[in-house]
């Protein structure tokens, strides 16, 4: 069986297809979410999700999370002792939904469709697949996060030609994208984005408004405190959906600190995040020649939509009431499903031709004349545009610009800028031509790009007929194939905590965290039903244990609803 996984900057999910359609997957602690943090402990054991996000409260030294965002980086995370790349530390949360899939569906495996923002560049997307490989899943295909989600709402099935907007805001990333809907075929017409704004960005200046009115300065406090604030933060972010003010407190040397936060003063502090909105909506419009009036359906994706202030925003904006009949969280991973699905030709699925986009424009490096037969070089010459329907293939002819040039560099380049130095360098490909004059020796260039996210370059020197390919790799991965098979086996041995144990450790965790929070004799009874607990554990009876568990986790709820 082939699952779909919505790899998230905030949290992870995985699910697969049934007769009865897309199902998520629950994980090892029954919840559908996955928190995509990861931890680990003095005696190197890995933990991922839930147990990791409360470890990160009281050990934030050994734990990372929102390391999407830095995906095909060479941004390196320490934790404890060891160091991991934003891939390495996303092959742990997939594998961790490798197992409970399996464990689930009790069959082992071994290929997934996975999703990406539809704004991921190469870098990042190969990066993503990489990361599934080292998790031990074949990954042939990478989707982009709003087809899948288009797919989840069921707006394949619609039989009337539509335009469609997906609007998703996730954790730390927001993409844009217009589709169109005829017959079969469903394409994407543009997208647009920005991989570093999200919900966290949200809980971010509830923070800041929090640090402010107590006169706390951030560089002032430890990793745990501010771990702590944070939680309280994001907990007053879901709060304004019922609520118009919160509460937050914490602990200082000089005693608690505490302040009052109001749903007026965050919706105006959040102003400018709702700008940088605003900007990839009209690039995304401007890219489909479309008007926002053409629009039929808004449908929104990811957590942060959730969030009342957003709605308001996007109805506002597009001046429609979006759809919101399938779960923002679940859509990505649902949609996943079921192009797995697809993939896997499912006699109970509808076949539908997908088409995407190539994100950016993806062309080379150029001299242009200046006048006097002066040149002057790096600048970029598109040949694939952005938003180009893909797969894709274009070619452009180039010629020489001086007497007797013997060679010819193509720099291939993706991004958006007129000048080479400020796009991203994907390779390059080097071809040797005749001796001759100045633009009498040429050479036709073509990249082909597919909805894999492979791009092959061929140049041909016209008057010979010699010809160069290259399959373009990724220039921040230099890593043989030998020495990526020696990472994937150094970190299968790093064991991710046991199944078993799991639910007992993030009480554990859950009960010291909350033991640092309060005082007085809050404080006191904490540590009594932790000791009650840490005894029956020493006891090994299973059945004991689960009593056990189920009278700490009613005790932890009652003191967490109290305060």
């Amino acid at each position: 069986m082939i699952i779909g996984i919505d790899l998230g900057t905030t949290n992870s999910l995985a699910a697969y297809f049934t007769d009865d359609g897309p199902k998520i997957i629950p994980n090892r602690l029954g919840k559908s979410m996955t928190p995509s943090v990861v931890s680990i402990d003095e005696d190197g054991q890995i933990y991922v999700g839930e147990t990791a996000k409360e470890r990160q409260i009281l050990y934030p030294e050994s734990s990372a999370s929102v390391f999407k965002r830095n995906m095909g980086s060479q941004k390196v995370y320490q934790l404890g002792k060891q160091t991991f790349t934003a891939e390495e530390l996303s092959s742990f949360v997939l594998r961790s939904l490798k197992e409970d899939a399996e464990h689930y569906l009790n069959e082992p495996i071994e290929e997934a469709v996975i999703s990406v923002p539809a704004y991921f560049n190469e870098a990042r997307r190969k990066a993503t697949k990489r990361a599934g490989e080292l998790a031990g899943l074949k990954v042939e295909r990478i989707i982009s996060e709003p087809t899948a989600a288009a797919i989840a709402y069921g707006l394949y099935q619609k039989h009337e030609n539509t335009k469609f907007l997906v609007f998703d805001l996730g954790g730390g990333t927001f993409d844009v994208s217009i589709l169109e809907l005829y017959e079969n075929i469903l394409e994407v017409r543009a997208v647009a984005g920005d991989n570093y704004l999200g919900g966290e960005d949200f809980t971010q200046v509830i923070q800041e408004l929090f640090l402010k009115d107590t006169g706390l300065a951030e560089e002032n406090l430890d990793h745990k405190t501010l771990g702590m604030i944070r939680k309280q933060a994001e907990q007053c972010k879901l709060g304004f959906a019922t609520s118009s003010q919160y509460t937050m407190s914490c602990q200082t040397k000089e005693g608690v600190k505490q302040a009052v936060i109001t749903s007026g003063r965050f919706e105006k502090r959040c102003e400018p995040l709702l700008d940088r909105i605003k900007r990839p909506v009209k690039k995304s419009l401007s890219d489909a020649k479309i008007k926002v009036s053409d629009i039929d359906e808004i449908v929104l994706v990811g957590g942060g939509t959730r969030l009342r202030l957003v709605r308001k925003y996007v109805a506002k904006l597009f001046k429609k009431m979006p759809n919101t009949s399938v779960h923002p969280d679940e859509a990505v991973a649902l949609g996943a499903a079921i192009q797995a699905a697809m993939k896997e030709r499912h006699q109970a699925i509808k076949e539908v031709i997908l088409t995407d986009v190539c994100p950016f424009t993806l062309g080379t490096e150029v001299a242009v004349e200046r006048g006097d037969d002066k040149y002057e070089s790096g600048h970029f010459a598109p040949i694939i545009e952005r938003n180009t329907t893909i797969p894709a293939s274009r070619t452009e002819q180039f010629r020489t610009i001086y007497d007797q040039q013997t060679k010819l560099c193509i720099h291939i380049l993706q991004g958006e800028s007129r000048f080479a130095e400020n796009n991203i360098s994907l390779g390059k490909l080097e071809i040797e031509v005749p001796a001759n004059k100045a633009g009498a020796e040429a050479v036709d260039v073509t990249y082909t790009y597919d909805i894999n996210s492979l791009l092959e370059v061929e140049v041909k020197v016209v008057s010979t007929g010699e010809v160069k390919r290259m399959i373009v790799k990724n220039q921040d991965v230099n890593m043989t194939d030998e020495e990526i098979e020696a990472r994937m086996k150094e970190l299968s041995y790093l064991k991710i905590h046991p199944r078993e144990q799991e639910e007992n450790k993030l009480l554990l965790l859950r009960g010291e965290r909350m033991y640092e929070e309060n005082i007085g004799e809050t404080r006191l009874r904490i540590e009594y039903e932790l000791r009650e607990f840490e005894q029956v554990l020493n006891s090994r009876n299973e059945v004991e244990i689960a009593n056990a568990r189920k009278v700490l986790k009613e005790a932890l709820d009652e003191i967490d609803g109290e305060w």
